[in-house]
């Protein structure tokens, strides 16, 4: 048995066997000073203050005052694509909106394109390099979404990609088939169709492959609408793939009350949310997560956060890394954008990027929290004033080491 024992933490934070926060709740770090945290196999195994340290251990590391708390989880990321959109952030700068971007042959069709003329070996090896540069930021949980294939093998390629990270990487990763992202040019007229192809053929293939944990639509205008996505989430469910939904970036969409029906693990955007919404999700366990990467990127409204903490709600804030509105997977600069823009306060953000993105892809069973027998995904700060100067001072280098399963990145 290998042991690993850090001593002297200034703080320990993030110590909770809850599954997810809710409401007032959020505003807790749920620290210990002057604390210890004992790994053995890659484990968390005992914590507790200084004076009941165990004495002896294979491996030991002086945190000299710094913080430690559980490594980031990031619910929502479109990781795995081909090339970069680069000039359609000059496209932007000269006043298109993303629907005219997309109008014109940009947005996920271009992705798509690319991804199409790349093969499987290269997409990987792009892939793993922003898999790797979110590691080194602190990203231990992390879930991957295809959407750029829009064909039966394009969207098989980008799975088996994504299984492969998992077997590459120790970061614990989560799959998502998302083969309704958009209607590809040739569907044009003929959506319907489309679906019948997510249905009968994407969503049979990847179950039989196990190779997505679940399923996602873009319920949204001028994408998918709420029909589409039920019958989209009814044929899913036939293979045990819970739903994880786009919903309400562009417009009030229904998006959230189609993922409620059918027990939806998050709802993500919510940046036309409104309060129906809201009342909506109180009585779900579905978690509403807010993408403030995406907000800033495209200059559009966040999602009412704030409003969802004060009225009880559990809240998760993900990156949305993709190559076309969110091109950042660096989850302290989305705390800050979440404290900056949502209001959230430094102890919501983070529990929003830790416990409760983990519950948002099933995984807070292992993950987003000091508790004893999850696995040791961990941040150690360089001492610093505060868990507020995180977001505070969001590109002040703070992280002295990051550990994945115990282990030294």
């Amino acid at each position: 048995m290998k042991q690993t024992l850090i001593t002297n933490i200034g703080k320990l934070i993030g110590v909770t066997d809850k599954p997810r926060l809710c409401g007032m709740e959020m505003a807790d770090i749920n620290g210990l000073d002057n604390a210890y945290l004992l790994i053995e196999d890659g484990k968390i195994a005992q914590y507790g203050t200084m004076d009941t340290a165990p004495e002896h251990a294979d491996t030991i590391i002086d945190a000299k005052g710094g913080i430690v708390m559980p490594s980031y989880c990031d619910s929502h990321t479109h990781i795995v694509y081909a090339g970069t959109r680069d000039q359609e952030f000059l496209d932007k700068l000269h006043g298109l909106s993303y629907e005219e971007i997309a109008k014109r042959g940009g947005g996920i069709l271009n992705s798509a394109q690319r991804l199409h003329e790349t093969d499987e070996m290269a997409l990987y090896e792009q892939s793993a390099m922003r898999l790797e540069e979110v590691m080194r930021t602190g990203t231990g949980t992390i879930e991957i979404k295809s959407g750029y294939g829009l064909t039966l093998e394009d969207e098989l390629k980008m799975l088996r990609v994504i299984r492969r990270l998992k077997e590459s990487y120790p970061t614990l990763i989560k799959s998502t088939l998302l083969g309704a992202h958009a209607v590809p040019k040739e569907y044009k007229g003929r959506q319907d169709d489309y679906v019948t192809l997510v249905c009968e053929q994407m969503i049979p293939a990847a179950a039989h492959e196990g190779l997505a944990d679940f399923i996602d639509v873009f319920c949204d205008e001028g994408f998918f609408t709420v029909a589409d996505t039920d019958r989209i989430l009814t044929a899913a469910a036939k293979y045990g793939l819970r739903p994880k939904i786009h919903a309400n970036e562009l417009a009030n969409s229904g998006g959230v009350q189609i993922g409620i029906k059918h027990k939806a693990l998050s709802v993500d955007h919510l940046e036309r949310a409104e309060t129906p919404e809201v009342q909506a999700l109180l009585a779900s366990t579905t978690m509403p997560t807010g993408l403030p990467g995406a907000s800033f990127f495209l200059n559009i409204p966040y999602a009412p956060t704030r409003q969802m903490v004060n009225a009880g709600l559990s809240v998760a804030i993900a990156s949305d890394y993709n190559p076309g509105s969110s091109p950042c997977g660096d989850m302290r600069f989305i705390m800050a954008l979440a404290c900056i823009y949502m209001r959230l306060l430094p102890e919501e953000a983070f529990n929003a990027v830790t416990i409760n993105g983990a519950y948002a892809m099933d995984a807070h069973q292992e993950t987003g929290s000091i508790a004893i027998g999850k696995r040791a995904n961990l941040i150690l700060t360089k001492p610093v004033p505060s868990v507020a100067f995180i977001p505070y001072a969001h590109h002040t280098p703070y992280i002295e080491k990051v550990f994945l399963n115990g282990e030294v990145l």
